[in-house]
């Protein structure tokens, strides 16, 4: 197998996963407690899948340097994602912002790691 379709896929994964993630941190920055339980379930699912793969290919095919980067700052993220699912949403406690913004912003850069990885390992 080739690393940059594992990448590529992770990527898309990755982004659609982006998505639901906005809209829950937008539903705890507009005051609600809790964004919807279905929403953080498929977030979690879409990214833990694309972590699976990018760990399965840095293990087999091996990856870039800098996707392998981005695959630390990824695992960062779900150890955040995990907290913030476990002993606040779970608990149906607020979810505090720092650590959403901690959580999120080590997605984003692994996001862009991993697309300017893709990106420079596509082209000839």
């Amino acid at each position: 197998m080739e690393p940059v379709l594992f990448m590529k896929t992770a990527c898309v994964l990755l982004a659609i996963a982006a998505v639901g993630g906005l809209v829950m941190a937008g539903v705890a920055f507009a005051g609600k407690a809790q964004p919807p339980t279905w929403l953080a379930m498929l977030h979690g699912l879409l990214a833990g899948a694309a972590l699976t793969l990018l760990l399965f290919a840095y293990f087999t095919v091996g990856l870039p340097a800098l996707a392998g980067v981005a695959l630390l700052l990824f695992l960062l993220a779900a150890a955040g994602g995990a907290y913030l699912n476990l002993n606040f949403h779970w608990k149906m406690l607020p979810l505090p912002k720092g650590i959403i913004v901690g959580h999120a912003g080590a997605a984003v850069a692994g996001f862009v790691l991993l697309l300017l990885a893709t990106w420079t390992a596509m082209r000839p």
